[in-house]
């Protein structure tokens, strides 16, 4: 039997930033190190060694991955793995979080709240509801019956939601559906990332270094 495979959320925002992010700190650095005379050398390295770790903890790193079992999110310095049933909530606010059974808040990093989305979600539903009830009003001077959904401005169509809203409500609706299976069962587990803290100490503790010297 082929094992259910996650469903995986990501930021293309994130992803597209950190990107060219990643470029132009590799452009600078790889430029002073090549060019750059007495300690410069030096100090971009040290730069380099803790700039990048956190624009790839930041941008390229968060991610939710979503199965029948279990919600697994990796944020930018650790990984949670929350079992269905361990999960006691999924709310929106001005941030995504995901809440378990004791009550820990874990932030869904790849799942960022854009109020411009909603706002600009919010426009296009009051387009199709102002587009709507026109349609029923022609029906109704045509003698239609506007439940039928005969008009020539009847609209169909789901509710328009921003993007990250869709994809916490699909969230729920498994939760819902999924927290009292057996393999849904399970402990919490947080996992922190060490090859990305590792990397950034020791660009931290190089830079401290030569700054210290002088």
């Amino acid at each position: 039997m082929i094992p259910y495979k996650d469903r995986i959320y990501r930021s293309p925002a994130g992803l597209a930033g950190g990107v060219l992010l990643l470029a132009l700190v590799a452009w600078l650095g790889i430029d002073a190190m090549v060019t750059g005379e007495g300690r410069t050398p030096w100090l971009a390295l040290a730069v380099m060694l803790l700039v990048v770790p956190l624009v790839v903890a930041y941008t390229l790193r968060p991610a939710v991955f979503v199965n029948d079992d279990r919600l697994r999110v990796r944020n930018p310095f650790r990984v949670v793995v929350l079992p269905w049933g361990e999960v006691a909530s999924l709310r929106s606010g001005f941030t995504n979080e995901v809440v378990d059974g004791s009550g820990t808040t874990y932030q869904l990093w790849a799942l960022p709240v854009s109020l411009r989305a909603r706002k600009r979600a919010s426009r296009a539903q009051a387009r199709l509801d102002a587009q709507a009830a026109r349609g029923e009003r022609g029906d109704r001077r045509a003698g239609r019956d506007p439940g039928l959904g005969l008009g020539p401005g009847t609209v169909t169509g789901v509710p328009k939601r921003a993007e990250t809203d869709q994809a916490m409500d699909e969230l729920r609706k498994t939760h819902e559906t999924r927290q009292g299976e057996p393999g849904a069962q399970g402990e919490v587990t947080v996992r922190w990332a060490y090859e990305i803290a590792g990397p950034v100490a020791a660009g931290a503790v190089l830079l401290a270094i030569l700054l210290a010297v002088g």
